[in-house]
């Protein structure tokens, strides 16, 4: 039960905290980056399967394994690194178009959200049961 709470918690929170980013706080600043190469329509199956996924992985590698919320927000900001600044260079070496401006914003993004979601989901887990002493 606890797994399942830490997987919802972790769930809402990088769906509202991540929607909110993209769509109010920094949507000009993507719009104005990708210009052309933003598709005018969210393909939902795949932000779906990403999300998913990703979840998953920050919930059982980053969250779970913490000792504490800090330590599941520190191994939630290295997953953060890891995913987003593979994605973000992998685009920079392969697309010719991709905005090197995008690059930093969108790392540190991954690293606050990713070290967010990952504490989050270590609080709903909460403290390990104590064992009482035959």
């Amino acid at each position: 039960m606890r797994s399942v709470r830490a997987v919802v918690v972790a769930a809402l929170v990088m769906v509202v905290v991540d929607l909110v980013w993209l769509g109010v706080f920094a949507a000009s600043f993507y719009n104005e980056q990708l210009g052309p190469l933003r598709a005018q329509e969210t393909v939902v199956g795949a932000a779906a399967l990403f999300y998913v996924q990703y979840i998953a992985v920050v919930v059982f590698f980053g969250a779970l394994p913490a000792a504490s919320v800090r330590m599941a927000a520190a191994r939630g900001a290295l997953l953060g690194w890891f995913a987003y600044a593979t994605f973000e260079f992998t685009n920079w070496a392969v697309i010719e178009a991709w905005p090197p401006g995008l690059v930093v914003v969108d790392i540190v993004w991954g690293i606050v959200l990713t070290a967010t979601v990952a504490a989050s989901a270590r609080w709903a887990y909460g403290a390990e049961p104590s064992v009482e002493a035959a």
